[in-house]
């Protein structure tokens, strides 16, 4: 081996940042929702005392991993302001799966969609991230949101603002670019992309990617692109739409595509495929 090569990697490592403890943020993270949500937990707690021992030890956990990213002092109070941030994050949780229970035929039951769907978690692992990053706390967020994109197929990133109630259905491959807006009462499907046109490294710092308002409905494949495109609210957004314009509320966007189908007497005959 290079004895350059050799020389460069050590250099590398001994320049690089603290290593961050990334499968215990996520079993972290994982344990905040078994503690809002008993419907995830595999042994519910017993009594209050138990739920307070509990949060204090989650408590003490985050504030010894914060320390991989922050100073102690700012680690401790990041931990403090998110354990006191757990009331309204569980409301805001219990109104996404309500939304979820209300727009989907087949959940038969807030228990069930905390549970077992991947909407839900995917939406509540951003809800836990997004907060991270609103504290400023560095590289954590984007592991969880990236965790959690492993998990279920759906891409979110921590920056996105979303509203209450959302509604995320079936969700493999949705993505949610960093500075999304999304309203009340949005319900998105699968393969639903809401990116930006330019992905040119100077627009860092801009709005790149599509505001959806309150109470639209966006179908499978849509893909809706630009800082300055607006969805307005009660809008439905067929599947497969390209969408790089703002359109005003109330509006109906179809994909029109045309699909031709021949017969043929002998269900024997060879199929022949023009493309």
């Amino acid at each position: 081996m290079q004895v350059a090569f050799i020389h460069a990697l050590a250099q590398a490592h001994q320049q690089a940042a603290a290593p961050l403890p990334g499968p215990a943020f996520c079993q972290l993270a994982d344990q905040v929702l078994q503690l809002l949500f008993p419907e995830r937990a595999t042994r519910p707690l017993s009594s209050p005392d138990a739920v307070e021992a509990e949060l204090g030890q989650l408590q003490s956990k985050l504030t010894t991993l914060l320390h991989a990213v922050l100073p102690p002092a700012p680690a401790a109070t990041v931990a403090v302001t998110c354990l006191e941030g757990l009331p309204l994050l569980r409301e805001s949780l219990l109104r996404d799966a309500a939304a979820i229970v209300a727009a989907d035929p087949a959940a038969q039951g807030l228990a069930e969609v905390i549970s077992t769907y991947p909407g839900f978690y995917a939406i509540a692992m951003h809800r836990l991230a997004h907060a991270l990053g609103q504290l400023r706390v560095p590289r954590v967020p984007r592991l969880l949101s990236e965790y959690a994109h492993a998990q279920t197929g759906v891409d979110i990133h921590p920056g996105a603002r979303i509203g209450p109630s959302f509604c995320i259905d079936h969700g493999t491959g949705i993505v949610i670019g960093e500075t999304a807006v999304i309203g009340a009462h949005v319900q998105v499907f699968q393969g639903v992309t809401l990116g930006a046109l330019s992905v040119a490294k100077h627009m860092a710092n801009m709005k790149r990617h599509p505001t959806i308002e309150d109470h639209v409905v966006i179908y499978a494949g849509a893909t809706i692109l630009g800082g300055s495109t607006v969805v307005g609210s009660r809008s439905i957004i067929g599947g497969n739409v390209w969408l790089t314009e703002s359109v005003p509320s109330h509006s109906r966007v179809y994909h029109r595509a045309q699909i031709h189908v021949t017969r043929t007497e002998d269900p024997t005959a060879d199929i022949v495929f023009s493309i």
